[in-house]
């Protein structure tokens, strides 16, 4: 899911400085003096409005889960929840209806139906590539750098997606909330479950965080990222991105190998 606004999280720090993301050897917030990182052996990517366009389909399969739970079309409980499910996307979509609906039993039931009608979705072919995602993780890779795909969705979902696109073994690896014991955005699990599963840097600060969201954002910089780029194809605007810690704002991920050769200065 990919909307959020920052009402949602303005109880978190917006500057969210973590005193690990310095790349110059100055001293961080430990009182240690912090080695010269490059940023970019190991890239992290959000899907839903980052590498993947869905046109919409979170919030028409949200509907169907609503209307199964009773919640009618057009009144104002019906709007209400929707706007949520807009102000939290990039978020679990499990957390989301816990939220919504406050049972467990009725969160669980709800994601259940909100996951067969998007994978139904996207089976129907309502999902795309946002234009250059592709060639710029076969860029990426083909430079050396490792390249992670994380979701807010389960499993069973994003495989549905990699599927459709013909992307299963586009990246090193895929990661959903489960994979990383079950917390997604704005946790920083997602992101340090691949800085440990992959292997691929030394140092967190090695890692690049990419997404479309302000939860993007929060994770990135909760987890250390030495990069927390913005994208502006999903849910979220310049000002929301940088409010929550975005250290650079792209037009979209095609960009971001750009980004990563002046950052290394090559």
């Amino acid at each position: 899911m990919s909307t959020e606004s920052t009402s949602t999280t303005n109880t978190t720090s917006t500057t969210e400085s973590t005193g690990t993301t310095d790349r110059t050897g100055t001293t961080d917030r430990t009182g240690t003096t912090a080695g010269t990182v490059t940023p970019g052996g190991l890239i992290v990517l959000d899907m839903a409005g980052t590498t993947v366009a869905d046109g919409g389909l979170v919030e028409r399969a949200f509907e169907r889960a609503a209307e199964r739970l009773g919640v009618e079309p057009g009144t104002a409980d019906h709007a209400a929840k929707l706007q949520y499910v807009r102000d939290t996307m990039g978020e679990s979509k499990i957390s989301v209806f816990r939220h919504l609906f406050g049972s467990e039993d009725l969160a669980r039931q709800a994601n259940a139906t909100f996951e067969e009608a998007y994978a139904e979705l996207v089976d129907g072919g309502l999902v795309s590539p946002i234009p250059g995602a592709r060639e710029t993780i076969e860029k990426l890779r083909g430079d050396g750098r490792t390249v992670v795909l994380t979701t807010g969705f389960a499993r069973v979902t994003q495989d549905a997606i990699l599927d459709a696109l013909g992307w299963r073994d586009l990246a090193d690896l895929t990661l959903c909330p489960a994979d990383a014991g079950g917390r997604g955005r704005p946790y920083p699990d997602m992101v340090l479950a691949a800085f440990l599963r992959t292997g691929a840097v030394a140092d967190v600060r090695e890692t690049v965080v990419a997404g479309d969201t302000a939860y993007d954002m929060l994770s990135g910089r909760r987890a250390g990222a030495g990069i927390v780029a913005g994208v502006l194809t999903g849910a979220h605007d310049r000002r929301a991105l940088d409010e929550h810690g975005a250290t650079q704002v792209l037009g979209s991920i095609a960009e971001l190998p750009a980004l990563l050769t002046r950052e290394s200065g090559t």
